[in-house]
């Protein structure tokens, strides 16, 4: 078969779907990889794991209808040049508007994986209360193109099916995430480590949403008490709405209450020198990142949210914290602080999750089955 694979950029892409796309050369089908041109780096990855690269145009913050029916377009114009037999596709856009365009092509077998709900399902404004019903009756006529639609928490589910957006039709299927390749993270050594002098990392898009505002209050109510403690950021900077401003990031550095280290294509070495990964969000898919820290055998802090729930079990491979608490997500990495050895161990029982539960081999496995792939 004749199988693409789209995504809203080549990074997450190359990050998240490269197993997949594995078996799926290996059972012999034609990957075709379509995502946004624009970072050359993951391309080079992506065409490195896909039998053909292509781009199409994608503004994947942006709110204008116009650059979103040019998106329509391009994408019609291509399922119709191609002739594939399967669509595979994730994330907000892409799943809009590649499944309409598929139906519209013809394209016989669609799927959709939902990673997320996005920032409009906050609804804390009339703006995102209008976006978010625009949203909502997209998707609606999206997904019931599709002949079968992925969750990665039911959660999620929940919330499609109250807004109608899902209906008792609609085939409902489950996956772990995009699981992790627990033989590429694999397990790394405990840094040296004694009491209040531990490496907390934050990974993630800096946007509101993922809790980075509330690690940074954390962070600077433990930065006095605990001098040598050592807070850090990595992740790519957002330009779009809920997006951190990069002159804030700046000045959270220059007061000393943490370290930006940028954006990687590698998380591995940042993994390897922290003691335990926090991630606070709001509400996530099933968050790749905390599957990536586990398999290296590091402990989580993470939210009482969506997604992040289904990665933690609590006091075994991590700490869970309600969500927009800064002053719990301070105490629960100070009782790591204080306890160093049972952060080790926490990670060591990370590592058996991931690769019991969370492993992208199987993972992949379950989804090309439920696909008939």
């Amino acid at each position: 078969m004749k199988i693409v694979i789209l995504g809203n950029q080549s990074r997450s892409v190359a990050n998240f779907w490269t197993v997949l796309m594995r078996h799926l050369i290996q059972k012999g089908h034609e990957v075709l990889c379509l995502v946004p041109a624009g970072d050359a780096e993951s391309d080079d990855l992506l065409q490195e794991r896909c039998t053909r690269l292509c781009h199409y145009f994608l503004s994947r913050k942006g709110l204008n209808p116009l650059e979103d029916l040019r998106s329509l377009a391009e994408l019609w114009r291509f399922f119709r040049n191609e002739k594939p037999d399967l669509l595979f596709t994730s994330t907000i856009k892409p799943v809009i508007y590649g499944s309409l365009a598929a139906k519209f092509a013809g394209v016989p077998h669609i799927y959709a994986t939902i990673t997320g709900l996005g920032y409009t399902f906050e609804a804390d404004s009339v703006p995102k209360r209008i976006i978010r019903k625009i949203s909502v009756f997209l998707q609606h006529l999206a997904l019931k193109q599709a002949e079968g639609v992925f969750f990665q928490n039911k959660d999620d589910e929940t919330v499609f099916r109250s807004f109608g957006i899902i209906t008792e039709t609609t085939r409902v299927l489950r996956a772990r995430g995009t699981g992790v390749d627990t033989k590429h993270f694999s397990p790394v050594p405990f840094p040296s480590a004694e009491k209040g002098a531990l490496t907390f990392l934050f990974i993630g898009r800096l946007l509101t949403s993922k809790g980075i505002l509330e690690f940074r209050d954390a962070a600077s109510i433990l930065g006095k008490k605990y001098p040598k403690a050592v807070f850090q950021v990595l992740g790519p900077k957002e330009n779009g709405l809920g997006g951190i401003d990069t002159e804030e990031i700046a000045s959270w550095e220059k007061e000393g209450i943490l370290q930006y280290l940028g954006a990687t294509s590698d998380v591995r070495p940042y993994l390897a020198r922290c003691h335990a990964l926090v991630l606070p969000s709001y509400r996530e898919g099933t968050p790749t990142v905390c599957m990536e820290a586990m398999s290296s055998a590091r402990a989580l802090i993470v939210s009482d949210a969506p997604g992040c729930r289904e990665v933690i079990r609590p006091r075994e491979n991590g700490l869970m914290v309600p969500v927009k608490d800064s002053t719990a997500l301070a105490q629960a990495m100070e009782f790591m602080l204080n306890n160093p050895d049972q952060c080790r161990s926490m990670g060591e029982a990370g590592r058996r999750m991931a690769v019991d539960i969370f492993d992208a081999d199987a993972v992949a496995s379950h989804i090309l089955n439920a696909m008939h792939c």
